[in-house]
């Protein structure tokens, strides 16, 4: 007993450790920001206006409304097509794939789920933007311009569409992963239960998956978090606009790919780091709350799975 408790001291200044290190970077986020909080106040999330004034810092004026527009907007259409394919490999794989594929399909995603962001990047730049412009976006602003989806002219592809079905791509495996193991630990009992109703195959996969649905909320949420938060990928795909457009087809801005590209020459402003580690520290409060809210809610589905 006492070999146990002096263990769990041991593992202590590990945790102080991470915990410091987590208060550290809000304390520095809050640090920083505090010039352009004392400066703008809450219109720095409020207005679309980005001047520059190399100069005369009194003349700056940063606003990053266009940059939350564009995140939340580009999160959304990725879970939307994450959604639907995170399910559907998910049942496929754990209960039509034949034994011999299912293992190569399930390692394929995960390594999926590991590439470095810069290769999406560069496929969504070279491949999926030309291919979304040429047989997706002209074809729809063509014939439906009239409709404010599809009313911006795709020029050059790189729009809020490419980001959102690139950021779609890199979370399906993420969210699929948490899908397919919660399908998996649906008690055998549950699918016998199903069958011996009568139920079909389809009716069958309908309860189980009703039965996993925080399991499917959690998963699509950390998704959510993971899109929302990527840079490298997006910066290459969504035009780099400060841009508020209703349009799939309209060039904008994330908060990741604004610090990217912002960040260089930021220092020979007075303030424009300042409203960048404001608008990083507003990106961190999102994530903060995706994540912790689908964390409890995958930790609650799994205390109540394993009680059967």
């Amino acid at each position: 007993m006492q070999k146990v408790d002096t263990f769990r001291i041991s593992l202590l200044p590990f945790c102080i450790l991470i915990f410091s290190i987590f208060a550290l970077m809000i304390v520095t986020y809050l640090a920083v920001s505090v010039p352009i909080f004392q400066k703008e106040g809450p219109q720095i999330y409020t207005t679309n206006i980005w001047k520059a004034a190399e100069n005369n810092p009194d003349e700056e004026f940063y606003g990053v409304l266009a940059a939350i527009y564009g995140s939340v907007y580009t999160s959304v259409l990725a879970v939307l097509i994450a959604l639907p394919l995170s399910i559907g490999f998910a049942v496929f794989v754990i209960d039509y794939a034949p034994q011999k594929i299912k293992e190569p399909l399930i390692v394929t995603t995960d390594i999926m789920a590991g590439l470095p962001t810069i290769i999406y990047g560069i496929w969504g730049a070279f491949v999926l933007v030309p291919m979304l412009r040429d047989y997706v976006m002209y074809p729809l602003h063509k014939h439906l311009g009239f409709i404010p989806l599809f009313s911006f002219e795709p020029a050059g592809g790189y729009s809020f569409l490419a980001a959102g079905v690139l950021l779609g791509v890199m979370v399906t495996p993420f969210a699929s992963s948490i899908i397919r193991e919660a399908y998996r630990m649906v008690p055998f009992t549950y699918r016998e239960a199903a069958f011996s109703l009568g139920a079909t195959r389809y009716e069958a996969t309908k309860i189980l998956l009703s039965y996993i649905k925080p399991a499917i909320i959690a998963g699509i949420l950390l998704a959510f978090g993971r899109a929302i938060g990527e840079t490298v990928a997006v910066s290459l795909v969504v035009g780099n606009a400060f841009n508020i457009h209703p349009s799939l087809f309209a060039p904008g801005y994330t908060i990741s790919s604004l610090i990217a590209n912002q960040f260089g020459n930021a220092f020979i402003y007075g303030y424009m780091v300042s409203a960048l580690f404001a608008a990083g520290f507003f990106l961190f409060i999102i994530g903060l709350a995706v994540n912790i809210g689908s964390l409890i809610i995958l930790k609650r589905w799994y205390s109540h799975a394993q009680r059967f």
